[in-house]
């Protein structure tokens, strides 16, 4: 028995070894699992088929420089900074109902082919927009200041509207994150942008508030307002 007991000392620790082994191996595993994203908005978006970009240069304002992208699958990406920043575009997803209009609203100006939309009258600078179809190497763009045209105007305000919407998703992710006191400005913010009808999908922003709505952490002057706010968003207020 004397004899036996280093080999089975031996054995003992390497099982044991092993064992140590693998559940270090499952918790990093589990730990990477987590850290991916797991939401549409975060995912990289499908940037198959067809894709209509709105883009806004205004400079001296804020802010100066505005690009949305929407392909028909919903997938969307916005980069909204000073033109001196370097480019930054951030995804997120809208749905099948607003992809579609805002794709047809291009159909309607002709996927903006041969498509004069400009005012062509005297007026202030309100920034240079530029509307852009692409479908493979199908290509085709209009610029303009101003313009009279109904359904620009509709599609130009859609689309203003999601880099609004973005704004004030990642202004209120942020305060969340790191200005707790400042979420209840951002929410003033927000309440105004949805008494103007200037968020096209406001539904995208109800996980946020119905966190704020939810954590103590939080003043109960943002809380309540996250709640209020949430509720005019699903109809229920």
């Amino acid at each position: 028995m004397a004899v036996m007991m280093p080999s089975f000392r031996k054995a003992a620790r390497q099982v044991l070894f092993r064992f140590a082994l693998a559940s270090l191996l499952m918790s990093l595993a589990a730990s990477m699992a987590i850290a991916r994203p797991q939401s549409a908005a975060e995912a990289a978006p499908s940037t198959s088929g067809p894709v209509i970009t709105y883009r806004k240069i205004f400079k001296s304002s804020y802010p100066e420089f505005t690009e949305v992208k929407v392909w028909r699958s919903g997938s969307c990406t916005a980069d909204i900074r000073s033109l001196d920043d370097e480019a930054s575009p951030q995804s997120f997803q809208i749905s099948a109902t607003l992809a579609g209009k805002i794709f047809s609203l291009a159909a309607q100006l002709h996927n903006f082919e041969g498509v004069d939309l400009e005012l062509h009258r005297r007026i202030a600078s309100l920034g240079q927009k530029t509307l852009e179809y692409e479908n493979g190497s199908e290509k085709h763009e209009t610029t303009f200041n101003y313009t009279l045209n109904e359904d620009a105007s509709r599609l130009q305000d859609i689309l203003e509207g999601l880099a609004r919407e973005e704004m004030d998703y990642s202004d209120l992710q942020r305060t969340m994150r790191y200005d707790r006191l400042g979420v209840n400005d951002v929410l003033i913010q927000i309440e105004s942008d949805y008494a103007g009808k200037l968020l096209p999908e406001p539904e995208r922003l109800l996980p946020l508030l119905d966190e704020v709505a939810s954590d103590e952490k939080y003043i109960d002057m943002a809380r309540q307002k996250a709640r209020t706010l949430a509720g005019k968003i699903r109809g229920t207020a």
